[in-house]
């Protein structure tokens, strides 16, 4: 994978991934420095910030279905492996409720940096409201805020 394929991607981002990014220029004047599609080992991830290690994914209708799910969940325990928390939010959750996503990634934030553990995750890619819900927003850690 090359530094050419994440300035495409980066290029090609879609408007939920955009509207995420403005949504994290906050935290971005707090200190955080988040990064677009970033490799971390063999994947590339929307969002991430190293320090501390958090890695945002922004989902549309595609991660509903089998075998996304499936790799999805791969994915996140490949992650979380090499030290990062892995929030994952729906596309229509980052357009439509902006300030929950906000809070969100402030409490995951402040929880990182306090050293508070992540909780047990559920079931894979289990637990997130589906695509058009708009009933909070939950992570794929099995928080709801």
């Amino acid at each position: 994978m090359s530094t050419e394929l994440a300035r495409k991607l980066r290029r090609a981002a879609s408007p939920p991934e955009r509207a995420m990014w403005r949504i994290l220029h906050a935290f971005r004047q707090e200190g955080y420095h988040f990064r677009r599609q970033v490799q971390i080992g063999t994947y590339y991830v929307d969002i991430a910030c190293h320090r501390p290690a958090l890695v945002i994914e922004v989902d549309g209708g595609t991660h509903t279905v089998e075998p996304q799910q499936t790799n999805d969940a791969v994915r996140d325990d490949y992650l979380r492996g090499r030290g990062y928390r892995v929030l994952r939010f729906w596309n229509n959750d980052v357009m439509g409720n902006p300030d929950g996503v906000y809070l969100t990634v402030q409490l995951e934030l402040e929880a990182l940096a306090m050293g508070v553990p992540p909780p047990t995750p559920s079931l894979p890619a289990r637990g997130r409201e589906s695509p058009g819900s708009f009933g909070g927003i939950e992570t794929n850690e099995g928080r709801k805020t």
